[in-house]
């Protein structure tokens, strides 16, 4: 019996080598298997933030260390002091000042922000008629640039001009003018007022956004068991709300504890540097006077205290969401 001769010759070449072709046209390029690649994509996408943090935040905390440890000044490059600048800015009179000041103001003002801001969110949590408008033009304390608003309080603090003086002089609440920015502690006291106002919608939008994940439910039930609104608030409302809190207490910590543009305009550090912060000393050190390194160095010292302060309240926070 005679065996089927096997197929081959030229058609079956050249079928495979067609097939090999068509294989090697689908096969990615190496542009497309660079995208496929997760690590490059995710380096290549994060290149861009990467590069603009190091450019605005690495190399300023860099250079700032290096003045900090040198005595370098405007128009001398100095040298290498070590820990000298940090020294002569602890025994300065002016600076311990400014720091008993920068924690003063930084607590109170926090203070005052999460109280009103609470109360706030709550109220706006509620349904009434206009509240989007309400919610909207509660905003504007903080849309309005820093300097702006500053002047515009600068004036109805101000001494000679000052609106609140004669409101409360027609009012019968005072015979004599008070000095708001012409006495250390009024000018602290005022800074406060100002600081709260702008900063009061920050910690209300945050607040009322962390409220609206609080299921309506809690409350109902809380109340069928006959708890009244103060009880429903402690023991309902603030123990789901804490975790948003912690968040912006931090953050409000942070920008208060460096604030430098409202003191700047409003009081410049005055009366006799009863009302300079921290970052307001430091430029007039740094800046004004052109002593670079101590003014790093001044600077510099409300690093250990935000990495302090920011480290409790994280741990407290991992503290919350593990319980």
């Amino acid at each position: 019996m005679l065996k089927k001769p096997i197929g081959g010759g030229s058609g079956s070449a050249t079928g495979i080598t067609a097939a090999l072709l068509h294989a090697d046209a689908l096969r990615p390029g190496r542009m497309t298997r660079w995208l496929e690649n997760e690590r490059l994509l995710a380096a290549l996408l994060l290149a861009p933030a990467i590069l603009l943090l190091g450019l605005f935040i690495a190399y300023p905390f860099v250079m700032g260390v290096w003045l900090s440890l040198s005595s370098t000044s405007v128009g001398n490059i100095g040298e290498f002091v070590g820990l000298k600048n940090f020294i002569k800015a602890w025994n300065d009179s002016i600076f311990r000042t400014a720091f008993w000041n920068t924690s003063f103001y930084t607590f109170w003002a926090t203070i005052f922000k999460l109280s009103l801001g609470m109360w706030l969110a709550l109220l706006l949590n509620r349904s009434f008629r206009g509240k989007r408008i309400v919610r909207a033009s509660m905003l504007l304390p903080f849309i309005v640039p820093t300097v702006l608003s500053t002047f515009a309080w600068r004036w109805m603090f101000d001494p000679t001009f000052s609106v609140l003086n004669w409101m409360l002089y027609q009012g019968g609440f005072i015979t004599t003018k008070l000095p708001f920015l012409s006495d250390g502690t009024y000018g602290m006291w005022c800074a406060i007022v100002i600081n709260t106002w702008r900063g009061m919608p920050f910690f209300a939008i945050t607040l009322l956004a962390g409220l609206q994940t609080i299921s309506p439910d809690l409350q109902e039930a809380a109340s069928l068991d006959g708890a009244n609104g103060w009880y429903r608030f402690w023991h309902v409302t603030w123990p789901l709300l804490k975790p948003v809190t912690v968040v912006v207490v931090v953050f409000s910590i942070i920008q208060t504890f460096s604030d430098f543009q409202l003191i700047y305009v409003l009081t410049g550090g005055g009366p006799a540097n009863a009302t300079h912060l921290l970052a307001t000393y430091a430029y007039q050190i740094g800046i004004a006077t052109g002593l670079l390194g101590e003014g790093a160095a001044i600077s510099l010292f409300m690093l250990p205290v935000l990495f302090i302060v920011v480290w409790v309240q994280l741990r407290y926070l991992r503290r919350l969401e593990g319980a």
